[in-house]
């Protein structure tokens, strides 16, 4: 018995084999942290295969080095084709997708590659956040094939809300309500601002750190939060319908209804709201925050809110999410956690440990 068990502990665990998708801030954070770990044991526990984007993809089904890619990825003569991902991880043993894209074509095949053995790692929220039935479709591909989906980061950047509203359901306990600040962004935003200059050059400052979408109006008209708001209400038991979410959006209709490529220019159309909005909290000594809400009955509410300044969710700095949540044992005072919301690096980190994760059990 005692070699039996002497020889599983000094077997060789094969290598997870890792497609990455999305070669943006996140996906070379990604990149950039598993070239760090080549030369250590993490490293040898994941082995990254294909690497694509919209544009091109390479792969290497003995692995690819981690030094330059991006030379190797520019000079790629494959188009960045879906069909090929499948094939890049072969067949067998533990083969993980990382999606680090904002793509709604990426996320519709979530469920497909869960239902043919394969796990995904994911910080879009396009998945989980949209439509019910593809939540559904989801959950239902894990269980029939024995798949894991790994979620951590499209909330909170990886902030242990997910996780703590499993293990609260898992001991036997309901989740009643949740309300908090879940866009990095925009807790950044309202942080910063400070009615004097102009908010449209806030929205580019946290643009270019990475802390918005590709695209601010997801942030700024709430439909970041309204996923993320719907990825915490099912995991809470609450099945909404994305439609279920009242959301108020900051972005005008002049600025929605605009190509992406001339948004740049039309943000000032923000400037003026939201100075107003900044000086009526103000002369009021409140202050902006934009909160997600879940009341008991599954009302769910997304909007730019005035606080008091002392309200425990008008604190936090930087891209601080913070989160309270009533359950059945915390029904009085709230369990809240507050951490970094949004930022390409703790981004690729919950990817990475979600990844370990899977590659170790």
């Amino acid at each position: 018995m005692s070699a039996c068990v002497a020889t599983l502990r000094g077997a060789s665990v094969q290598p997870a084999r890792v497609a990455l998708l999305g070669t943006g801030t996140v996906g070379s954070a990604v990149l950039a942290r598993l070239a760090g770990w080549s030369q250590t044991p993490l490293g040898e526990r994941l082995s990254l295969v294909h690497v694509g984007n919209s544009r091109h993809a390479i792969g290497n089904r003995d692995g690819l080095p981690l030094d330059n890619h991006d030379l190797l990825l520019r000079n790629a003569p494959t188009p960045g084709s879906l069909d090929v991902v499948e094939d890049a991880l072969g067949r067998g043993g533990v083969r993980i997708v990382i999606d680090a894209t904002a793509s709604e074509q990426v996320a519709t095949r979530h469920a497909r590659w869960l239902g043919n053995g394969i796990h995904v790692v994911t910080a879009c929220k396009l998945g989980q956040g949209t439509s019910l039935a593809r939540w559904q479709a989801i959950r239902a591909a894990q269980v029939a094939a024995g798949t894991r989906y790994g979620d951590s980061a499209t909330v909170g950047a990886g902030l242990p809300l997910l996780r703590s509203l499993r293990a609260l359901q898992a001991g036997g306990d309901r989740i009643h309500a949740m309300a908090g600040v879940l866009s990095g962004s925009m807790a950044w935003l309202c942080n910063e601002y400070d009615g004097l200059r102009p908010f449209s050059g806030y929205v580019r400052q946290a643009r270019d750190a990475g802390y918005t979408e590709p695209d601010p109006r997801e942030d700024l008209s709430g439909e970041d939060v309204r996923r993320k708001l719907l990825i915490l209400a099912r995991a809470s038991g609450f099945l909404l319908d994305a439609e279920a979410v009242q959301v108020q959006s900051l972005v005008p209709d002049a600025l929605a209804d605009l190509p992406r490529e001339q948004v740049d220019a039309a943000l000032p159309a923000l400037d003026a709201p939201l100075r107003e909005r900044h000086a009526e909290a103000r002369r009021n000594g409140e202050k902006l925050r934009f909160i997600a809400r879940l009341q008991a009955g599954g009302q769910a509410t997304v909007g730019l809110e005035s606080l008091p300044a002392d309200h425990p969710l008008a604190g936090g700095a930087g891209t601080d999410n913070k989160v309270a949540i009533w359950s059945d044992r915390y029904s009085e005072r709230p369990l809240v956690i507050q951490g970094p919301g949004a930022g390409a690096q703790v981004t690729a980190a919950a990817l990475l440990d979600d990844v370990l994760a899977i590659q170790s059990s």
